[in-house]
């Protein structure tokens, strides 16, 4: 079944839903960058949220970046979106295996660490981005995010974010964004706490082949929920290519690259998304370097 996310109103659109369901998108990011299980359910999650976040923005000028640093061995995690929920990101150390925590379940707050930070970084094409940070609370992602919206954005907001492995990878893995519009009663909010808190974990339900819509009654009560704008399939893909990373080549001065020309007669780029690897030769180098001088 393919990746997908849906938008919906509950309560009479007094509440909007946002769930998604990302299982492939996270395998391939497992794959790609030989994830550990404890690191497949980190970035999963952190990608996921970028998916949902990425359904908010309004074009193709507008791009997300999500970085996260904590204090747990994992080292910072790095996730980009855009406006069509396409997500790519990297996690420091990516083979990183710890033990499980005292429920019996994947350390993902023992691998980021419960002190640390969330950056976001939304550029919309203007002059200056819009960054805003908040403090980690425990490391678990979700809970994190919760508090983002909340200290950043002004926005109450309910965050879930799972990922089921197994030996043979991601059985599955999405999440789920809840805000109460201004008009929403405390009537709302108590009943969706209450659902919310029934419901269980987002990657069961989903392991369970609950379909998003099944979801997001569950998680909200409400059987006339309306689904709202068209489905969007959230996908793992990176934009990298050999003339980005020239121009990476270009900013890192001239002499530099002259000492590179000089002492190895090549370079080797690898993109940190997706372990592309660029070859230069020395003639491509010396090119780069005489565009440099021109410009300089």
């Amino acid at each position: 079944m393919q990746d997908k996310i849906i938008k919906i109103l509950a309560y009479e659109g007094r509440v909007s839903v946002i769930c998604a369901k990302t299982t492939n998108l996270v395998e391939k990011a497992r794959k790609v960058h030989d994830l550990s299980p404890v690191t497949t359910a980190l970035l999963g999650r952190i990608l996921t949220m970028g998916s949902i976040m990425g359904t908010e923005m309004k074009s193709a000028k507008e791009k997300l970046t999500i970085q996260i640093k904590g204090n747990g061995p994992a080292g910072m995690a790095v996730v980009t979106a855009n406006h069509l929920s396409q997500v790519k990101g990297y996690v420091a150390n990516p083979q990183l295996d710890i033990p499980l925590n005292e429920d019996g379940k994947l350390d993902v707050a023992g691998a980021m660490g419960r002190e640390g930070y969330i950056n976001v970084i939304k550029d919309k094409g203007l002059k200056d981005p819009y960054i805003g940070i908040c403090p980690l609370v425990s490391g678990e992602i979700a809970e994190d995010f919760a508090e983002y919206f909340a200290k950043s954005e002004q926005k109450n907001t309910a965050v879930a974010l799972g990922v089921l492995v197994d030996k043979n990878g991601v059985k599955s893995a999405g999440g789920y964004m809840i805000t109460p519009m201004p008009d929403a009663t405390s009537e709302d909010i108590t009943m969706l706490e209450q659902h919310i808190f029934q419901a269980g974990a987002i990657s069961k339900m989903l392991d369970q082949n609950m379909l998003l819509e099944e979801i997001a009654k569950k998680i909200t009560g409400d059987n006339a929920i309306q689904v709202i704008g068209e489905t969007i399939e959230p996908t793992y893909v990176c934009d990298c290519s050999k003339e980005f990373m020239k121009n990476g080549l270009a900013t890192i001065g001239t002499q530099e690259l002259q000492t590179i020309i000089e002492e190895d007669g090549k370079a080797e780029l690898v993109c940190h998304f997706c372990n592309q690897k660029y070859v230069f030769t020395k003639e491509e180098l010396e090119k780069v370097l005489t565009e440099s001088k021109r410009r300089n």
